[in-house]
């Protein structure tokens, strides 16, 4: 299993919860590319995942994929509509291969475990709040800033540091960057020209390099 990213589900349990966790769920994998949950579909079963990265995402009306989130290590995904019985909201899909724990039954989890269930609250709460500061970044924001601030945000998350600069492997496609940004492949493909023009990136296939995190961070802005 690999270290759950901060904040996220597995890394706010302890040693015991974890257990308890793995007692009533079982590990399941799956390869890059597969479909994890399918938006539309009612299921009670929830993943939490222990290696690698997916992407959650929605299609508008005419077939235009949005991505809603990128998601890690620890990440819990599909808790919404095993607790409230509702559709799935988005369509979750390996950005790599990927390792979890599939659990069924949450709501009676969750019934077994009252502290998770409050956990589970502030994580929700804190995932309404970065939708409405996404929200404000479609309006306040060009294609480059909002391209920055995805960057940023992956650097943070995934960054390694090297000699030359902060690689972040990209998983995702440049069509991928565009459904998170908000934004035509031809914009995004303009906005990472022109931070690579500024020195501030180097990009490759499914790679980035950032040589100046800080200013990017104030193209971000």
């Amino acid at each position: 299993m690999n270290t759950p990213e901060p904040g996220e589900f597995l890394a706010l349990l302890t040693a015991e919860e974890i257990a308890d966790l793995r007692t009533a769920g079982r590990p399941r994998r799956w390869d890059r590319g597969s479909t994890v949950m399918s938006e539309g579909d009612t299921s009670d079963w929830v993943l939490v995942l222990t290696s690698g990265r997916v992407k959650v995402s929605s299609h508008t009306a005419v077939g235009t994929e949005v991505v809603l989130a990128v998601r890690g290590p620890g990440a819990l995904l599909g808790d919404m509509s095993a607790v409230d019985g509702g559709p799935r909201s988005g369509t979750v899909t390996a950005l790599e291969p990927i390792e979890g724990i599939v659990v069924r039954d949450f709501a009676g989890f969750l019934h077994e475990h009252g502290r998770i269930a409050v956990l589970l609250l502030q994580l929700i709460t804190g995932r309404l709040r970065d939708a409405d500061r996404k929200r404000i970044e479609y309006g306040a924001f060009d294609t480059t800033g909002r391209v920055a601030t995805r960057l940023v945000e992956l650097a943070e998350r995934y960054g390694e540091a090297t000699n030359e600069g902060v690689r972040v492997m990209l998983p995702l496609s440049q069509d991928e960057l565009a459904g998170w940004t908000g934004a035509s492949r031809e914009a995004v493909s303009k906005a990472l020209r022109s931070l690579r023009d500024r020195g501030l990136i180097e990009t490759g296939r499914r790679r980035v390099i950032i040589y100046d995190l800080e200013g990017l961070r104030k193209r971000a802005r």
